[in-house]
Protein backbone atom coordinates (compact mmCIF):
# COMPACT_ATOMS: atom_id res chain seq x y z
CA UNK A 1 0.00 0.00 0.00
CA UNK A 2 2.80 2.44 0.90
CA UNK A 3 4.56 1.77 -2.39
CA UNK A 4 1.35 2.32 -4.35
CA UNK A 5 0.74 5.62 -2.55
CA UNK A 6 4.28 6.79 -3.32
CA UNK A 7 3.85 5.95 -7.00
CA UNK A 8 0.53 7.80 -7.11
CA UNK A 9 2.21 10.85 -5.54
CA UNK A 10 4.91 10.78 -8.21
CA UNK A 11 2.31 10.61 -10.97
CA UNK A 12 0.33 13.48 -9.46
CA UNK A 13 3.38 15.66 -8.87
CA UNK A 14 2.67 15.81 -5.13
CA UNK A 15 5.21 16.00 -2.34
CA UNK A 16 6.63 12.54 -1.92
CA UNK A 17 7.34 10.87 1.38
CA UNK A 18 10.78 9.69 0.32
CA UNK A 19 11.95 8.77 3.81
CA UNK A 20 11.22 5.14 4.64
CA UNK A 21 12.01 4.06 8.20
CA UNK A 22 11.03 0.86 9.96
CA UNK A 23 8.51 -0.11 7.28
CA UNK A 24 6.76 3.27 7.04
CA UNK A 25 6.95 6.13 4.56
CA UNK A 26 7.11 9.49 6.29
CA UNK A 27 7.90 13.15 5.93
CA UNK A 28 11.14 14.59 7.20
CA UNK A 29 11.16 15.18 10.94
CA UNK A 30 11.59 18.88 10.22
CA UNK A 31 8.90 18.78 7.48
CA UNK A 32 11.49 20.26 5.11
CA UNK A 33 11.22 19.52 1.38
CA UNK A 34 13.35 19.90 -1.72
CA UNK A 35 12.38 20.56 -5.33
CA UNK A 36 13.87 18.16 -7.87
CA UNK A 37 14.79 19.91 -11.12
CA UNK A 38 14.64 18.48 -14.60
CA UNK A 39 18.14 19.26 -15.93
CA UNK A 40 16.79 19.48 -19.48
CA UNK A 41 14.77 22.61 -18.74
CA UNK A 42 15.84 23.61 -15.20
CA UNK A 43 12.22 23.37 -13.99
CA UNK A 44 11.03 21.52 -10.88
CA UNK A 45 9.03 18.37 -11.56
CA UNK A 46 8.95 16.71 -8.13
CA UNK A 47 9.13 17.59 -4.46
CA UNK A 48 10.71 15.22 -1.94
CA UNK A 49 11.34 15.07 1.78
CA UNK A 50 14.56 16.75 2.94
CA UNK A 51 15.82 14.75 5.89
CA UNK A 52 18.51 15.63 8.42
CA UNK A 53 20.45 14.02 11.26
CA UNK A 54 17.31 13.14 13.20
CA UNK A 55 15.90 11.17 10.28
CA UNK A 56 19.25 9.42 9.84
CA UNK A 57 19.26 8.44 13.52
CA UNK A 58 15.72 7.06 13.26
CA UNK A 59 16.61 5.03 10.19
CA UNK A 60 19.75 3.58 11.76
CA UNK A 61 17.78 2.67 14.89
CA UNK A 62 15.20 0.85 12.76
CA UNK A 63 17.90 -1.00 10.82
CA UNK A 64 19.65 -1.89 14.09
CA UNK A 65 16.47 -3.37 15.57
CA UNK A 66 15.75 -5.32 12.40
CA UNK A 67 19.24 -6.79 12.42
CA UNK A 68 19.61 -7.48 16.14
CA UNK A 69 16.08 -8.74 16.81
CA UNK A 70 14.52 -9.35 13.42
CA UNK A 71 14.26 -12.37 11.18
CA UNK A 72 16.20 -11.22 8.12
CA UNK A 73 19.78 -12.10 9.17
CA UNK A 74 18.59 -15.63 10.00
CA UNK A 75 16.36 -16.09 6.96
CA UNK A 76 17.46 -19.09 4.89
CA UNK A 77 19.62 -18.17 1.93
CA UNK A 78 17.08 -19.54 -0.53
CA UNK A 79 14.41 -17.19 0.83
CA UNK A 80 16.70 -14.17 0.67
CA UNK A 81 17.57 -15.06 -2.91
CA UNK A 82 13.89 -15.45 -3.76
CA UNK A 83 13.20 -11.91 -2.57
CA UNK A 84 16.01 -10.57 -4.75
CA UNK A 85 14.56 -12.40 -7.75
CA UNK A 86 11.10 -10.95 -7.05
CA UNK A 87 12.66 -7.49 -7.07
CA UNK A 88 14.30 -8.25 -10.42
CA UNK A 89 10.94 -9.30 -11.84
CA UNK A 90 9.33 -6.09 -10.57
CA UNK A 91 12.08 -4.06 -12.20
CA UNK A 92 11.31 -5.76 -15.51
CA UNK A 93 7.63 -5.01 -15.01
CA UNK A 94 8.31 -1.31 -14.33
CA UNK A 95 11.18 -0.95 -16.84
CA UNK A 96 9.55 1.76 -18.93
CA UNK A 97 8.35 3.96 -16.08
CA UNK A 98 11.60 3.62 -14.12
CA UNK A 99 13.70 4.25 -17.23
CA UNK A 100 11.71 7.39 -17.92
CA UNK A 101 12.09 8.55 -14.32
CA UNK A 102 15.85 7.94 -14.41
CA UNK A 103 16.11 9.84 -17.69
CA UNK A 104 14.21 12.82 -16.37
CA UNK A 105 15.91 12.87 -12.97
CA UNK A 106 19.53 12.46 -14.16
CA UNK A 107 19.25 13.96 -17.66
CA UNK A 108 20.39 10.87 -19.55
CA UNK A 109 18.72 9.58 -22.69
CA UNK A 110 15.68 7.37 -22.31
CA UNK A 111 17.52 4.43 -23.88
CA UNK A 112 20.33 4.82 -21.33
CA UNK A 113 17.70 4.84 -18.59
CA UNK A 114 16.16 1.64 -19.91
CA UNK A 115 19.55 -0.06 -20.10
CA UNK A 116 20.23 0.99 -16.51
CA UNK A 117 17.05 -0.76 -15.35
CA UNK A 118 18.11 -3.93 -17.18
CA UNK A 119 21.50 -3.80 -15.46
CA UNK A 120 19.88 -3.30 -12.05
CA UNK A 121 17.73 -6.38 -12.56
CA UNK A 122 20.83 -8.32 -13.63
CA UNK A 123 22.61 -7.33 -10.42
CA UNK A 124 19.77 -8.58 -8.23
CA UNK A 125 19.63 -11.87 -10.11
CA UNK A 126 23.40 -12.32 -9.99
CA UNK A 127 23.68 -11.95 -6.22
CA UNK A 128 20.65 -14.18 -5.73
CA UNK A 129 22.34 -16.91 -7.78
CA UNK A 130 25.70 -16.35 -6.08
CA UNK A 131 24.51 -16.91 -2.53
CA UNK A 132 22.34 -19.88 -3.44
CA UNK A 133 25.26 -21.54 -5.18
CA UNK A 134 27.56 -21.34 -2.18
CA UNK A 135 28.33 -24.23 0.16
CA UNK A 136 28.08 -24.30 3.92
CA UNK A 137 31.51 -22.84 4.57
CA UNK A 138 35.14 -23.71 3.87
CA UNK A 139 36.37 -26.74 5.74
CA UNK A 140 39.90 -26.33 7.10
CA UNK A 141 42.04 -29.42 7.60
CA UNK A 142 43.33 -29.23 11.18
CA UNK A 143 45.42 -32.38 10.85
CA UNK A 144 43.32 -34.43 13.25
CA UNK A 145 40.09 -36.44 12.85
CA UNK A 146 39.01 -35.13 16.24
CA UNK A 147 38.90 -31.52 15.03
CA UNK A 148 36.17 -30.03 12.85
CA UNK A 149 37.25 -26.63 11.58
CA UNK A 150 35.21 -24.48 9.22
CA UNK A 151 35.31 -20.88 8.01
CA UNK A 152 31.85 -19.32 7.60
CA UNK A 153 30.54 -15.94 6.50
CA UNK A 154 28.04 -13.84 8.39
CA UNK A 155 26.39 -10.49 7.64
CA UNK A 156 28.22 -7.36 8.76
CA UNK A 157 25.12 -5.82 10.34
CA UNK A 158 23.74 -2.36 9.63
CA UNK A 159 25.04 -0.99 6.34
CA UNK A 160 24.93 2.69 5.44
CA UNK A 161 25.05 3.48 1.72
CA UNK A 162 25.69 6.80 0.02
CA UNK A 163 25.20 6.90 -3.75
CA UNK A 164 26.00 9.46 -6.48
CA UNK A 165 23.81 11.41 -8.88
CA UNK A 166 25.07 10.06 -12.19
CA UNK A 167 23.76 6.46 -11.96
CA UNK A 168 21.31 6.67 -9.05
CA UNK A 169 19.55 3.34 -9.39
CA UNK A 170 22.46 1.34 -10.76
CA UNK A 171 24.82 2.38 -7.97
CA UNK A 172 22.12 1.69 -5.39
CA UNK A 173 21.67 -1.83 -6.74
CA UNK A 174 25.39 -2.60 -6.56
CA UNK A 175 25.15 -2.00 -2.80
CA UNK A 176 21.64 -3.11 -1.88
CA UNK A 177 21.62 -6.44 -3.72
CA UNK A 178 24.78 -7.91 -2.10
CA UNK A 179 23.91 -6.41 1.29
CA UNK A 180 20.52 -8.12 1.31
CA UNK A 181 21.90 -11.34 -0.15
CA UNK A 182 24.35 -11.49 2.76
CA UNK A 183 21.59 -10.90 5.35
CA UNK A 184 22.24 -7.30 6.30
CA UNK A 185 19.87 -4.41 6.95
CA UNK A 186 20.58 -1.00 5.44
CA UNK A 187 20.00 2.73 5.30
CA UNK A 188 20.60 4.35 1.94
CA UNK A 189 21.09 8.04 1.20
CA UNK A 190 20.85 8.80 -2.51
CA UNK A 191 22.15 12.03 -3.97
CA UNK A 192 19.84 14.84 -2.96
CA UNK A 193 19.47 15.94 -6.59
CA UNK A 194 18.58 12.51 -8.07
CA UNK A 195 16.74 10.54 -5.36
CA UNK A 196 13.61 9.45 -7.19
CA UNK A 197 14.49 6.03 -8.59
CA UNK A 198 16.16 4.94 -5.36
CA UNK A 199 12.92 5.71 -3.52
CA UNK A 200 11.12 3.73 -6.21
CA UNK A 201 13.47 0.78 -5.62
CA UNK A 202 12.65 0.80 -1.91
CA UNK A 203 8.98 0.74 -3.00
CA UNK A 204 9.73 -2.44 -4.91
CA UNK A 205 11.59 -3.99 -1.98
CA UNK A 206 8.53 -3.40 0.19
CA UNK A 207 6.28 -4.87 -2.49
CA UNK A 208 8.57 -7.89 -2.80
CA UNK A 209 8.25 -8.59 0.93
CA UNK A 210 11.29 -7.09 2.65
CA UNK A 211 10.58 -7.15 6.40
CA UNK A 212 10.06 -3.83 8.18
CA UNK A 213 13.32 -2.13 9.10
CA UNK A 214 15.45 -4.09 6.63
CA UNK A 215 15.32 -1.46 3.86
CA UNK A 216 15.45 2.19 4.93
CA UNK A 217 16.02 5.35 2.91
CA UNK A 218 16.65 8.93 4.00
CA UNK A 219 16.70 11.64 1.35
CA UNK A 220 18.70 14.74 2.21
CA UNK A 221 22.08 16.46 1.88
CA UNK A 222 25.45 14.86 2.30
CA UNK A 223 26.64 17.32 4.92
CA UNK A 224 23.81 16.33 7.27
CA UNK A 225 22.41 12.89 6.47
CA UNK A 226 25.55 11.49 4.84
CA UNK A 227 27.87 12.82 7.52
CA UNK A 228 25.70 11.39 10.28
CA UNK A 229 25.59 7.95 8.67
CA UNK A 230 29.39 7.92 8.26
CA UNK A 231 30.02 8.68 11.92
CA UNK A 232 27.10 6.81 13.49
CA UNK A 233 28.31 4.29 16.10
CA UNK A 234 25.50 1.85 15.31
CA UNK A 235 26.47 1.58 11.65
CA UNK A 236 28.75 -1.40 10.97
CA UNK A 237 29.71 -0.59 7.37
CA UNK A 238 29.66 2.53 5.22
CA UNK A 239 29.70 2.14 1.43
CA UNK A 240 30.22 5.37 -0.49
CA UNK A 241 30.39 6.14 -4.20
CA UNK A 242 31.22 9.70 -5.19
CA UNK A 243 33.98 12.26 -5.34
CA UNK A 244 37.43 12.03 -3.76
CA UNK A 245 36.97 14.97 -1.37
CA UNK A 246 33.68 13.66 0.02
CA UNK A 247 35.01 10.11 0.19
CA UNK A 248 37.97 11.24 2.25
CA UNK A 249 35.59 12.88 4.75
CA UNK A 250 33.53 9.69 4.94
CA UNK A 251 36.62 7.62 5.69
CA UNK A 252 37.76 10.04 8.38
CA UNK A 253 34.36 10.04 10.07
CA UNK A 254 34.11 6.26 9.90
CA UNK A 255 37.56 5.81 11.44
CA UNK A 256 36.35 7.04 14.83
CA UNK A 257 34.16 3.96 15.31
CA UNK A 258 36.44 1.69 13.22
CA UNK A 259 33.59 0.58 10.97
CA UNK A 260 34.16 -1.18 7.67
CA UNK A 261 34.55 1.23 4.74
CA UNK A 262 34.12 0.69 1.01
CA UNK A 263 34.86 3.65 -1.27
CA UNK A 264 34.54 4.09 -5.04
CA UNK A 265 35.93 7.54 -5.78
CA UNK A 266 36.01 7.88 -9.55
CA UNK A 267 38.84 7.89 -12.02
CA UNK A 268 40.85 9.65 -14.69
CA UNK A 269 40.68 6.91 -17.25
CA UNK A 270 43.07 6.51 -20.21
CA UNK A 271 42.02 5.22 -23.61
CA UNK A 272 45.27 4.17 -25.32
CA UNK A 273 45.12 3.80 -29.11
CA UNK A 274 48.03 2.23 -30.99
CA UNK A 275 48.45 2.84 -34.70
CA UNK A 276 48.02 -0.83 -35.52
CA UNK A 277 44.43 -0.60 -34.23
CA UNK A 278 43.66 1.72 -37.17
CA UNK A 279 45.21 -0.16 -40.10
CA UNK A 280 41.95 -0.84 -41.98
CA UNK A 281 39.08 1.57 -42.53
CA UNK A 282 36.82 -0.65 -40.46
CA UNK A 283 39.28 -0.79 -37.57
CA UNK A 284 39.77 2.97 -37.72
CA UNK A 285 36.02 3.59 -37.70
CA UNK A 286 35.58 1.27 -34.71
CA UNK A 287 38.37 2.88 -32.68
CA UNK A 288 37.02 6.40 -33.32
CA UNK A 289 33.46 5.35 -32.55
CA UNK A 290 34.54 3.74 -29.29
CA UNK A 291 36.57 6.81 -28.32
CA UNK A 292 33.39 8.87 -28.70
CA UNK A 293 31.45 6.38 -26.55
CA UNK A 294 34.22 6.32 -23.96
CA UNK A 295 34.17 10.09 -23.50
CA UNK A 296 30.62 11.25 -24.18
CA UNK A 297 28.13 8.61 -22.99
CA UNK A 298 25.82 10.29 -20.44
CA UNK A 299 27.58 13.56 -21.30
CA UNK A 300 30.79 12.23 -19.76
CA UNK A 301 29.20 11.97 -16.31
CA UNK A 302 30.58 8.48 -15.76
CA UNK A 303 33.23 7.46 -13.24
CA UNK A 304 34.88 5.25 -15.86
CA UNK A 305 34.62 7.76 -18.72
CA UNK A 306 37.54 7.55 -21.12
CA UNK A 307 38.29 11.25 -20.90
CA UNK A 308 42.01 10.85 -21.66
CA UNK A 309 42.69 9.85 -25.26
CA UNK A 310 46.32 8.74 -25.55
CA UNK A 311 46.97 8.11 -29.24
CA UNK A 312 50.09 7.06 -31.14
CA UNK A 313 51.73 10.00 -32.88
CA UNK A 314 51.72 8.48 -36.37
CA UNK A 315 47.89 8.35 -36.51
CA UNK A 316 47.15 11.23 -34.20
CA UNK A 317 46.16 13.90 -36.71
CA UNK A 318 43.87 11.66 -38.75
CA UNK A 319 42.31 10.12 -35.64
CA UNK A 320 41.66 13.41 -33.87
CA UNK A 321 40.33 15.10 -37.00
CA UNK A 322 37.70 12.40 -37.48
CA UNK A 323 36.90 12.37 -33.77
CA UNK A 324 36.35 16.14 -33.84
CA UNK A 325 34.14 15.90 -36.92
CA UNK A 326 31.87 13.34 -35.29
CA UNK A 327 31.84 15.00 -31.85
CA UNK A 328 30.60 18.23 -33.40
CA UNK A 329 27.62 16.33 -34.84
CA UNK A 330 26.42 14.82 -31.55
CA UNK A 331 22.78 15.77 -31.07
CA UNK A 332 21.96 17.41 -27.73
CA UNK A 333 18.52 17.66 -26.20
CA UNK A 334 16.02 16.28 -23.75
CA UNK A 335 16.83 12.65 -23.25
CA UNK A 336 13.28 11.47 -23.91
CA UNK A 337 13.15 12.97 -27.41
CA UNK A 338 13.81 10.86 -30.49
CA UNK A 339 17.21 11.30 -32.08
CA UNK A 340 18.87 12.86 -29.02
CA UNK A 341 22.31 11.36 -28.35
CA UNK A 342 23.41 13.36 -25.29
CA UNK A 343 21.34 14.96 -22.60
CA UNK A 344 22.23 17.85 -20.30
CA UNK A 345 24.58 17.92 -17.37
CA UNK A 346 22.86 17.14 -14.12
CA UNK A 347 22.88 20.64 -12.62
CA UNK A 348 23.93 24.23 -13.11
CA UNK A 349 26.71 23.69 -10.58
CA UNK A 350 28.10 20.79 -12.60
CA UNK A 351 28.00 22.80 -15.82
CA UNK A 352 29.84 25.65 -14.14
CA UNK A 353 32.47 23.17 -12.97
CA UNK A 354 32.97 21.81 -16.49
CA UNK A 355 33.27 25.32 -17.90
CA UNK A 356 35.95 26.03 -15.32
CA UNK A 357 37.96 22.99 -16.43
CA UNK A 358 37.83 24.08 -20.07
CA UNK A 359 38.89 27.62 -19.19
CA UNK A 360 41.85 26.35 -17.16
CA UNK A 361 42.91 24.02 -20.00
CA UNK A 362 42.93 26.83 -22.54
CA UNK A 363 44.89 29.05 -20.15
CA UNK A 364 47.46 26.25 -19.77
CA UNK A 365 47.95 25.86 -23.52
CA UNK A 366 45.41 23.29 -24.70
CA UNK A 367 43.99 23.74 -28.20
CA UNK A 368 40.20 23.70 -28.48
CA UNK A 369 39.20 21.58 -31.49
CA UNK A 370 35.43 21.57 -30.94
CA UNK A 371 32.85 22.45 -28.30
CA UNK A 372 33.98 24.19 -25.15
CA UNK A 373 30.80 26.19 -24.59
CA UNK A 374 27.10 26.11 -23.95
CA UNK A 375 25.16 25.53 -27.16
CA UNK A 376 23.32 28.42 -28.76
CA UNK A 377 19.65 28.53 -27.72
CA UNK A 378 18.66 27.82 -31.31
CA UNK A 379 20.80 24.65 -31.39
CA UNK A 380 19.17 22.69 -28.57
CA UNK A 381 15.73 22.15 -27.11
CA UNK A 382 14.79 23.05 -24.45
CA UNK A 383 17.24 25.95 -24.47
CA UNK A 384 17.08 26.52 -20.70
CA UNK A 385 18.65 23.19 -19.76
CA UNK A 386 22.15 22.57 -18.42
CA UNK A 387 23.66 21.63 -21.77
CA UNK A 388 27.33 21.74 -22.71
CA UNK A 389 28.80 20.90 -26.08
CA UNK A 390 30.97 17.78 -26.46
CA UNK A 391 34.49 19.16 -26.23
CA UNK A 392 37.84 17.98 -27.61
CA UNK A 393 41.02 19.58 -26.23
CA UNK A 394 44.17 18.84 -28.22
CA UNK A 395 47.88 19.13 -27.34
CA UNK A 396 47.31 18.36 -23.69
CA UNK A 397 49.90 17.22 -21.17
CA UNK A 398 50.00 15.78 -17.66
CA UNK A 399 50.70 19.14 -16.06
CA UNK A 400 47.22 20.42 -16.93
CA UNK A 401 44.46 20.39 -14.35
CA UNK A 402 42.02 19.01 -16.94
CA UNK A 403 44.28 15.98 -17.44
CA UNK A 404 44.93 15.37 -13.72
CA UNK A 405 41.46 15.82 -12.22
CA UNK A 406 38.11 14.18 -12.85
CA UNK A 407 35.96 16.52 -14.98
CA UNK A 408 32.71 14.55 -15.01
CA UNK A 409 31.51 16.22 -18.17
CA UNK A 410 31.74 15.90 -21.98
CA UNK A 411 35.41 16.85 -22.23
CA UNK A 412 38.04 14.74 -23.99
CA UNK A 413 41.75 15.55 -23.74
CA UNK A 414 44.30 14.35 -26.32
CA UNK A 415 47.87 13.25 -25.53
CA UNK A 416 50.30 11.48 -27.85
CA UNK A 417 53.03 8.86 -27.54
CA UNK A 418 55.68 7.20 -29.72
CA UNK A 419 56.59 3.98 -27.90
CA UNK A 420 54.79 1.32 -25.91
CA UNK A 421 56.68 2.23 -22.76
CA UNK A 422 55.70 5.88 -23.16
CA UNK A 423 52.05 4.91 -23.64
CA UNK A 424 52.04 2.85 -20.45
CA UNK A 425 53.81 5.59 -18.52
CA UNK A 426 51.24 8.17 -19.60
CA UNK A 427 48.30 5.89 -18.84
CA UNK A 428 49.62 5.16 -15.35
CA UNK A 429 50.56 8.77 -14.62
CA UNK A 430 47.47 9.47 -12.50
CA UNK A 431 46.53 9.39 -8.84
CA UNK A 432 43.46 7.39 -9.83
CA UNK A 433 43.25 3.86 -11.17
CA UNK A 434 39.67 2.89 -11.89
CA UNK A 435 39.65 1.83 -15.55
CA UNK A 436 41.50 2.06 -18.82
CA UNK A 437 41.61 0.61 -22.32
CA UNK A 438 44.15 -0.39 -24.92
CA UNK A 439 43.45 -0.60 -28.65
CA UNK A 440 45.80 -2.74 -30.73
CA UNK A 441 45.73 -5.58 -33.26
CA UNK A 442 48.86 -7.10 -31.69
CA UNK A 443 47.72 -9.77 -29.23
CA UNK A 444 51.06 -9.85 -27.46
CA UNK A 445 51.09 -6.08 -27.01
CA UNK A 446 47.48 -6.17 -25.76
CA UNK A 447 48.41 -8.63 -23.00
CA UNK A 448 51.61 -6.78 -22.08
CA UNK A 449 49.98 -3.38 -21.82
CA UNK A 450 46.91 -4.70 -19.99
CA UNK A 451 49.22 -6.37 -17.49
CA UNK A 452 51.16 -3.18 -16.88
CA UNK A 453 48.21 -0.79 -16.49
CA UNK A 454 47.49 0.03 -12.84
CA UNK A 455 43.72 0.17 -13.14
CA UNK A 456 40.97 -1.97 -11.65
CA UNK A 457 39.36 -2.70 -15.02
CA UNK A 458 41.25 -2.89 -18.31
CA UNK A 459 39.43 -3.25 -21.62
CA UNK A 460 41.17 -4.53 -24.73
CA UNK A 461 39.62 -3.22 -27.94
CA UNK A 462 36.48 -2.12 -26.12
CA UNK A 463 35.34 0.48 -23.59
CA UNK A 464 32.70 0.63 -20.82
CA UNK A 465 31.18 -2.87 -20.60
CA UNK A 466 31.07 -4.49 -17.20
CA UNK A 467 29.78 -7.80 -15.88
CA UNK A 468 28.01 -8.30 -12.55
CA UNK A 469 30.15 -11.43 -12.13
CA UNK A 470 33.39 -9.40 -12.32
CA UNK A 471 34.66 -7.11 -9.57
CA UNK A 472 34.53 -3.35 -10.05
CA UNK A 473 36.79 -0.89 -8.25
CA UNK A 474 40.10 0.85 -8.58
CA UNK A 475 43.68 1.35 -7.53
CA UNK A 476 45.11 4.40 -5.80
CA UNK A 477 42.71 7.24 -5.08
CA UNK A 478 39.92 5.51 -6.99
CA UNK A 479 39.02 3.95 -3.66
CA UNK A 480 39.17 0.86 -1.48
CA UNK A 481 37.22 -2.36 -1.76
CA UNK A 482 35.28 -3.80 -4.70
CA UNK A 483 31.71 -3.93 -5.88
CA UNK A 484 30.13 -6.74 -7.93
CA UNK A 485 31.53 -10.25 -8.25
CA UNK A 486 32.29 -12.50 -5.27
CA UNK A 487 34.40 -9.74 -3.70
CA UNK A 488 31.40 -7.41 -3.89
CA UNK A 489 29.45 -9.85 -1.75
CA UNK A 490 32.40 -10.29 0.61
CA UNK A 491 32.34 -6.55 1.39
CA UNK A 492 29.04 -7.11 3.20
CA UNK A 493 30.21 -10.04 5.28
CA UNK A 494 32.33 -10.86 8.27
CA UNK A 495 34.45 -14.01 8.22
CA UNK A 496 34.31 -16.35 11.22
CA UNK A 497 36.41 -19.42 12.03
CA UNK A 498 34.52 -22.11 14.00
CA UNK A 499 36.86 -24.68 15.58
CA UNK A 500 35.23 -27.71 17.21
CA UNK A 501 37.13 -30.30 19.26
CA UNK A 502 35.18 -33.57 18.98
CA UNK A 503 37.24 -35.33 21.64
CA UNK A 504 38.25 -32.79 24.30
CA UNK A 505 40.75 -33.86 26.97
CA UNK A 506 42.90 -32.10 29.58
CA UNK A 507 45.87 -30.12 28.27
CA UNK A 508 47.95 -30.50 31.48
CA UNK A 509 49.78 -27.26 30.77
CA UNK A 510 49.81 -26.34 34.43
CA UNK A 511 51.15 -28.72 37.06
CA UNK A 512 48.52 -28.00 39.72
Amino acid sequence: MAGQQARQARQAGQTQRTIHVGGEWREADSRATREILDPADAKPFAVVAEGDERDADAAVAAARRAFDSGEWPHTPVAERAALLRRVADLLVRDRESLGLLESRDAGKTLEEGRVDIDCVADAFRYFADLVVGEGGGRVVDAGSPDIHSVVVHEPVGVCAMITPWNYPLLQASWKIAPALAAGNTFVIKPSEITPLTTAALVDLLVEAGAPAGVANIVTGPGHTVGARLAEHPDVDLISFTGGLASGTKVAQAAAVSVKKVALELGGKNPNVVFADACETDEDFDTAVDQALNAAFIHSGQVCSAGGRLIVEESVRERFVAELVRRAARIRLGRGTEDGVECGPLVSEQQRDKVEGFVASALAEGAVLRTGGRRPEPSDVRPAAGYFFEPTVLDQCHRGMKVVREEVFGPVLTVETFRTEDEAVALANDTEYGLAGAVWTSDAGRARRVAGRLRHGTVWINDFHPYLPQAEWGGFGKSGVGRELGPAGLAEYRETKHVYQNLAPKPVRWFAG
